[in-house]
């Protein structure tokens, strides 16, 4: 279970989120979370959030971000805010680390979504693209449709297709959830 204060790591978007507030401490109005992303790194694909609108406030480096039609570089001391149903995607597209703060509101199961995708990368269970197969992909999916969706597919259309697809997922094993097996390796401290 995520608590304040809990750092997850994406080796394959290059993500790293910390959550400041949780959907626990919140009542389930929002989840606020600090990400840094390294140069290069990334959320994977534009996506929709039907229902929870995302607040970027950019506090160090650039951020990259497509907002609907709208691409834009947001700075240090800059805030975006992406409403629901507004496609969006963001990236590093610089030489330096960017660290933002992010919340997400309502929470909905945005934690338990991050926590299965970071888990699976931590787990080398992603591909290049920092995605899970197909099969585990619906999966996950159609367990969280209320909180992200693919953009320009319309809702049952996907619906469909991610129901059948996590009915095979099942089958061969997959679950909307997956914890790490892994180990986290052990930084020596400093001195």
């Amino acid at each position: 279970m995520i608590r304040a204060g809990t750092t997850l790591a994406n080796p394959i978007t290059g993500e790293t989120i910390t959550f400041v507030e949780t959907a626990a401490d919140t009542n389930g109005e929002y989840t606020l979370v600090e990400v840094s992303v390294a140069p290069g790194g990334g959320v994977p694909l534009a996506h929709v959030h039907p229902k929870q609108s995302e607040t970027f406030e950019v506090l160090e480096g650039e951020l990259s971000l497509k907002a609907g039609r709208d691409k834009l570089v947001a700075q240090a001391g800059d805030v975006v805010t992406v409403a629901p149903g507004e496609v969006h995607k963001f990236w590093n597209a610089t030489d330096s680390p960017v660290r933002f703060r992010c919340t997400v509101a309502p929470a909905l199961q945005f934690e338990r979504f991050i926590e299965t995708m970071f888990a699976l990368a931590a787990d080398g269970k992603l591909g290049k693209r920092g995605l899970p197969n197909p099969v585990r992909l619906a999966t996950i999916a159609n367990a969280h449709f209320a909180d992200s969706r693919a953009p320009y597919v319309p809702a049952w259309v996907q619906k469909a297709g991610l129901a059948a697809g996590a009915a095979l997922g099942r089958a061969v094993g997959y679950a909307p959830t997956y914890d790490r097996q892994t180990l986290p390796e052990l930084v020596p401290a400093t001195a």
